[in-house]
């Protein structure tokens, strides 16, 4: 009894450990920035082999590397003491690597550095360890020196030859060869043994030969060693003829003594082997006599293991690969001939080193978290288990409060920061041995948003919607999602919040639209993410293309009417038979059509319209079928299109069998259009007569196919056509055909056992469908017994799908298993079922229930656990109920609401945290034990409170420019204030671009909430974070950035509205067809919290009416109209129409409407009418920038009121409620305020832009004077010699005695203009003799000219001409004044 119960305990204990091992470990992601920032203790990545043997020729590389954060640090020990590398010249350990490098370049014997090595890699958070290597130097010795005598013996005689071979490491491999460098043949006679030997079973005359050769190759060192050859002699009765030999007759007819067998390896009758797991066991038998003994084996007690076992060297070698226990036992190896038999016994033993049944692994917890370290192992014999930590004796380290040793197993309670350690398991017995690290690491880590940041996405209207934020952070945060920054979090209804954080959206509907933010959160802090959502209309084909016929060289067109959302891009493709068209002179797409000209034969087919926007497709196909010309085929002058097959016909069957027979029919005429398929229905008249089930499809170029049936059924079929048009009718039905019976070959379904009541169990499964019965009388054999019983089977035989058992013990597991059966025979068993009878009401509450290390979110709850026994089921959970009673702060309400949360757990003194909880407010608790039906009675219940913490954010943030050079911020207190609210702290910078400016900060007291900022300059614009204050420190943070000061004139936004102008005077006044939520004064301070909700109104149908009506435009039930006036009439007004929604929840009987817009550049005058009495109601204006949401409110008596400080150009929404009952709203006003004009600044004006223009028009000025003094150097300068030459008849004299020479430049044409009609060629105007060359000039001694330059000349030649004079700077400003 007492060993039955600690049996009991011990798989009690086993189960509770395994449960709890698989909640408790943190799997971290492979993220790039957490991995670099997750302190890890050092792991082993690489190290060399346990039996590591080198070549001495090589320098010796010992490989040892790992991994860690911080980097590890290396270090060895060689035969158990430090190894000091440092003081070795030929030792080195690779750079950021414990690799040891061995060189004997200069000097040194690799024996030298024989022995055993162990690597240690170490940082601040533990130290792990390598295997132990053994390191040795490969040998290859020679031969001993010996003189071998010559082997002289009998004809007939056995015979074995030694080899030998010398010691090496490792072991040689070796083989028989002559002089001649051939192998000594080998055959069923003549063999080598494991050992290396040559044994002769008999010898026959031809064996003699004096170079019997034994070689042995060492691997490692690549050389073949030779023993001296030994001289064999054989004696012989009779002259022995060796120039002929007979294989089948080696004694060439002379007579040599038989013998019967007996064994040269192994001798005796019996002999043993011991072999470890895993490897490889040869076993041999080697026989004399003769004739030669035929080998072979056999196992006592079973047979050979047939798929591991190969028979070598002519059946005198048995080997069996990848040996396990079962292997072990007796083998008998007998060798026979016509004489006789003789057995030998082979006793094999099969041994194991170590080998890992549960590997330990490396575990990463939180603080306060739970785990456990498993090493088990298996051997023969059992292998020993040592734990070390940090590679010491776990004995020999400081006691450590939360960690146990359960033999095997280490388990960790509660564990603290700073605790990280790399634990060793070494399991070791005789034959080998095993060495584990795991490392045990204590990760806090506040929250991280793994995926991108603020992500869109789109998807279509009505579709499964997933939202991914995956997470980490240590302990495991807690993640809540919330749709556009407000509510409660989403999860239930159309929401699911995956573990992974996902979120999923089962529908997406438009006003699903929106932010949606998840925000994860544990002790350590909290991070979010934020996913834009944006829900489409599909995109679909309303107007698909038709199948059309046509006549040879027409035009056919295809239409493809699209209907897509406005905000996504579509694109039209046309495809022909799958695959793309391009564009010609014959084929032509426009838009959403296609056009094809002049169309033959080859464009005939099947045409697709593929419409695909960036998130969703459709398609539509039409056939087109090309028909010959009338005038060449008057039987087609009808052009007649394609149509539906007709069905096929003469339905025949043959080569019946038992589970098939063959259909042949004959096809109807397709009408134009090919077959592409066959679809083969059939018809039984037992389970369901009359009903046409679809049995196979075929494609359209088959009439006769083998159909695959079912037994025991009376089949009949027909066939279908199927073409591009549509189907045929259906054939008419074949003759029956019935299957002959068999027994089922199909296993019930879905076999389970469970409890409906406490002392019963019922088993239940799916029945056989009608085609899978098989045969006549189907009925099902249900089996069931006690689990870990030796009892005999209970059984039942039942036609139905329920058994039940009655008088069972409460949750008792049975093994069930089931079987179908009909007259035919039964049909397969089905697998062992574990099922469980009924249970029953938990008898025991959890005791001495208390809460512990209280915060202000969480706190670790402990309890005394329920006996098992007494919980009569499955235990499923501890289920703790606790609600929040009421706040400590003053007066703050809120809605008591009941929660619950399941732990599983089976520690003897369970401890889990409960997190979750609000700050500053007060709780009750109590627990309950459950199982899968039931729960039990409760625990006591324990009141507590949570401590202070720091609020949520700001209710709101707004912020309104309302003018240059000032910009107000208006805020509520926070929802949950998590405390006592001390105030406010207001964050700034200035922005500008991708810089941001100096921070500063202001604070102000609870009851301020507002402010008014003067901007240093217009253009500035800032970013502002504001969060309210505890005395814990400062809350969740609300940023906001500031608006911009709009100035565009004729401004409209993506909904389409008419632009406000006072040009044109073409108002279009717009009313939102759905009207913003209703809101409670800004100046109202509610303190409930409940999870009430009150409905939005509904939209109110709203007609604006205005004078003169141009133009009426209908969407859904709003009524744009648009007006026009001179422009001597006063700014337009915007009036709406009272039409009441009955649905709106307002107070009884109060209504406002008629609300009456007068817009201005930066003001508005509103007025409306209602019927509230006068004096009892206060009315609230909220104007919402469209921009950016920026609200304006503006409390007031009685209408009218001026609404100032409004942005020039800028579309607004208006709304007006009341201030008592907030939800008696008006209907929202859409409108623009004119456009003003800005005071710019005039850049004509400004004195950088003059003093630019006047260094543009100096720099210029400069330019053309430099111009004029390059081509006036470059002239003709004509010169006189006022002595020598005569006057011509032209020269005419000046008043005052000077003369004035006419330039030939007068007569000359103009550039580009012909010669006269005499042919004559006037000289060059180049000539030299102008400059005295070739004429009458002359020159000085020096070269220069003589004469003088001709200084005066006309007025018309100066200003007419190409002067060949030359043209002076002044004389060239002068030209262009």
């Amino acid at each position: 009894m007492l060993r039955q119960g600690g049996r009991a305990a011990l798989a009690l204990m086993s189960l509770q450990l395994l449960l709890w091992h698989e909640s408790a470990t943190i799997e971290v992601p492979q993220d790039p920035k957490i991995l670099a920032e997750l302190k890890q203790p050092p792991t082993i990545t690489k190290q060399s082999v346990k039996d590591y043997i080198v070549d001495p020729r090589d320098n010796i590389i010992i490989e040892c590397e790992a991994k860690g954060n911080p980097v590890p640090m290396f270090s060895w020990r060689r035969n158990g003491k430090f190894f000091n590398i440092g003081k070795d010249p030929r030792v080195t350990m690779r750079k950021r690597s414990g690799t040891l490098e061995i060189g004997f370049r200069n000097g040194g014997r690799p024996e030298d550095y024989e022995g055993e090595y162990q690597c240690f890699a170490s940082n601040e958070h533990g130290v792990a360890l390598s295997n132990k290597i053994l390191l040795r130097v490969s040998k290859a010795p020679l031969w001993p020196k010996e003189v071998l005598d010559p082997v002289v013996v009998t004809e007939g005689m056995a015979l074995v030859l030694p080899c030998n071979p010398p010691p090496g490491l490792p072991p040689p491999f070796t083989f028989w060869m002559n002089s001649m460098m051939s192998p000594i043949p080998q055959d069923k006679r003549v063999s080598k043994g494991l050992n290396g030997d040559l044994y002769f079973s008999n010898v026959v005359a031809h064996d003699a030969n004096d170079d019997y050769s034994c070689n042995a190759r060492f691997p490692f060192t690549h050389t073949i060693q030779q023993k001296n050859p030994f001289t064999l002699k054989i004696l012989t009765n009779e002259p022995y003829n060796d120039t002929f030999y007979n294989a089948s007759d080696p004694y060439g007819g002379r007579k040599v003594s038989e013998s019967t067998p007996t064994f040269l390896s192994p001798l005796g009758t019996e002999s043993s082997k011991m072999v470890l797991r895993d490897e490889q066991l040869l076993l041999e038998c080697i026989a004399a006599g003769l004739p030669t003994p035929t080998i072979k084996w056999f196992k006592k007690g079973g047979d050979l293991p047939g798929r591991k076992v190969k028979f070598e060297n002519y059946n005198k070698t048995l080997k069996v690969i990848n040996v396990s226990e079962e292997d072990a036992g007796e083998y008998v190896c007998m060798a026979n001939n016509h004489l006789g038999s003789i057995r030998h016994s082979i006793f094999v033993q099969v041994k194991a080193a170590p080998y890992w049944l549960d590997k330990p692994t490396n575990l990463v917890l939180a603080p306060e978290d739970n785990g456990r370290l498993v090493c088990r192992a298996n051997g023969n014999p059992k292998p020993s288990i040592q734990w070390l930590i940090n590679g010491q004796p776990i004995n020999s380290s400081l006691p450590n409060p939360s960690q146990q040793m359960m033999g095997d197993t280490i388990i960790f309670r509660s564990v603290q920061m700073g605790s990280s350690a790399v634990y060793q398991c070494n399991a070791s017995n005789q034959h080998g041995y095993l060495l584990a690290n795991a490392f045990v690491s204590v990760l806090d880590m506040p929250p991280r948003m793994l995926g991108p940041k603020n992500q869109l996405i789109k998807v279509i209207e009505n579709n499964r919607t997933f939202l991914d934020c995956p997470f980490f952070g240590s302990p495991l945060p807690d993640l809540r999602w919330f749709k556009n920054g407000q509510g409660s979090g989403l999860d239930g209804g159309l929401y699911r919040v995956y573990l992974n954080g996902t979120l999923e959206i089962k529908r997406a509907r438009v006003e699903d639209e929106g932010t949606y933010t998840c925000l994860a959160n544990n002790i350590l802090g909290m991070a979010e993410n934020q996913v834009r959502l944006e829900v489409k209309e599909p995109t679909r084909i309303i107007g698909a293309p038709e199948h059309q016929s046509a006549i040879r060289g027409s035009t056919v067109r295809f239409e493809c009417k699209v209907k897509s959302d406005a905000s996504l891009p579509v694109s039209v493709v046309w495809t022909k038979d799958d695959k793309p068209l391009h564009q010609g002179w014959r084929l032509k797409k426009d838009g959403e059509s296609l056009t094809i000209s002049n169309i033959n034969e080859g464009d005939e087919g099947t045409y697709t319209c593929d419409v695909k926007s960036e998130i969703d497709q459709d398609s539509a196909s039409a056939r087109l079928v090309v028909l010959e010309e009338a005038s060449l085929n008057p039987s087609l002058s009808s052009a007649l299109p394609p149509g539906r097959p007709d069905p096929p016909m003469d339905l025949d069957l043959s080569d019946p069998a038992a589970r098939s027979v063959r259909l042949t029919w004959i096809p109807g005429n397709d009408h134009r259009s090919p077959i592409a398929e066959f679809l083969v229905q059939f018809e039984e008249n037992h389970w369901e007569p009359g009903r046409w089930q679809d049995l196979a499809t075929y494609p359209g170029d088959l009439n006769s196919v083998i159909l695959q049936l079912a037994p025991f059924v009376n089949y009949q079929f027909r066939v279908i056509a199927v073409n591009a048009v549509g189907r045929s009718e259906p054939s008419y039905p074949s003759p029956r055909y019935k299957t002959s019976s068999a027994a089922p070959d199909v296993i019930p379904r879905g076999l389970r056992g469970w409890g409906s009541d406490k002392n019963n169990m019922e088993i239940t499964w799916e029945p056989l469908l009608d085609l899978e019965k098989n045969g006549p009388n189907l009925h099902y054999v249900v089996w069931w017994r006690r689990k870990d019983s030796d009892a005999e089977w209970d059984n039942v035989t039942t036609i139905g799908t329920k058994v039940v058992v009655h008088n069972t013990k409460t949750y008792v597991p049975y093994e069930i298993k089931i079987q179908a059966t009909n007259d035919i025979g039964p049909g397969p068993e089905s697998n062992v079922v574990i099922g469980y009878s009924g249970e029953d009401k938990p008898k025991n509450a959890p005791t001495e229930l208390r809460i512990s290390k209280v915060d202000s979110t969480k706190g670790h709850i402990h309890w005394k656990p329920v006996d098992p026994v007494s919980v009569q089921g499955e235990l499923k959970e501890y289920k703790l109920y606790y609600s929040r009673e009421s706040s400590h702060a003053p007066g703050l309400l809120v809605r008591k609401e009941n929660k619950t949360k399941g732990f599983y757990t089976t520690m003897a003194e369970p401890s889990v945290i409960l997190s979750g909880l609000v700050p500053f407010s007060r709780y009750k608790m109590f627990m309950v034990v459950a199982n899968t039906r039931y729960e039990g009675p409760p625990s006591n219940v324990v009141e507590f409170s949570t401590k202070e913490g720091v609020p949520d954010a700001p209710r709101f943030f707004r912020i309104n420019r309302r003018s240059f050079d000032t910009i107000h911020l208006q805020w509520d207190k926070p929802l949950e204030p998590n405390g006592i609210v001390i105030g406010y702290r207001l964050k700034y910078h200035t922005v500008n671009g991708s810089r941001e400016g100096r921070p500063q900060m202001e604070t102000f007291p609870p009851n301020v909430t507002e402010y008014t900022m003067r901007l240093p300059d217009r253009s500035t614009r800032y970013n502002f974070y504001l969060s309210a204050l505890t005395q814990v420190g400062a809350g969740e943070v609300f940023a906001e950035e500031s608006p911009f000061f709009a100035n565009e004139e004729n401004f409209t936004d993506a909904t389409g509205l008419v632009d406000l102008t006072d040009a044109s005077l073409s108002s279009a006044f717009t009313v939102t067809s759905t009207p913003l939520a209703a809101l409670p004064p800004t100046t109202a301070a509610p303190t409930t919290d409940s999870t009430s909700t009150t409905a939005a109104p509904t939209p109110i149908p709203t007609t604006i009416t205005a004078a003169t009506t141009t133009a009426t435009t209908t969407a859904s039930a709003t009524t744009i109209a648009t007006t026009e006036a001179p422009t001597t009439t006063p700014p337009p007004v915007l009036t709406i129409n009272k039409n009441i929604d009955k649905n709106v929840l307002a107070a009884p009987g109060r209504e406002i409407w008629n609300v009456t817009v007068e817009r201005n550049s930066n003001y508005v005058n509103v007025s409306w009418r209602h019927n509230f009495p006068p004096g009892t109601s206060k009315f609230v204006l909220e104007i919402t920038l469209d921009s950016d949401k920026t609200i304006i409110e503006k409390v007031t008596q009685q209408p009218p009121i001026t609404v100032a400080d409004l942005m020039a150009g800028a579309m607004y929404h208006l709304r007006v409620y009341s201030h008592e009952h907030s939800s008696v709203s008006s209907n929202t006003v859409t409108f623009n305020t004119k456009a003003a004009y800005i005071d710019q600044v005039d850049i004509a004006t400004q004195g950088w832009f003059i003093g630019l223009m006047c260094a543009i028009a100096l720099i210029i000025l400069i330019l053309l004077i430099v111009c004029f003094i390059k081509r006036s150097r470059g002239g003709k300068y004509p010169v006189r010699d006022k002595k020598e030459l005569p006057l011509d008849s032209v020269d005419q004299k000046d008043p005052d005695g000077s003369f004035d020479y006419q330039s030939d430049e007068d007569n000359k044409p103009l550039q580009g203009s012909q010669t006269s009609l005499e042919g004559h060629v006037k000289e060059s105007d180049d000539s030299l003799v102008d400059y005295g060359e070739g004429g009458d000039g002359q020159f000085n001694e020096d070269g220069s000219f003589i004469g003088q330059y001709t200084v005066k000349k006309d007025k018309d030649e100066t200003e007419g001409n190409e002067s060949s004079e030359a043209t002076s700077p002044v004389n060239a400003i002068y030209s262009l004044a």
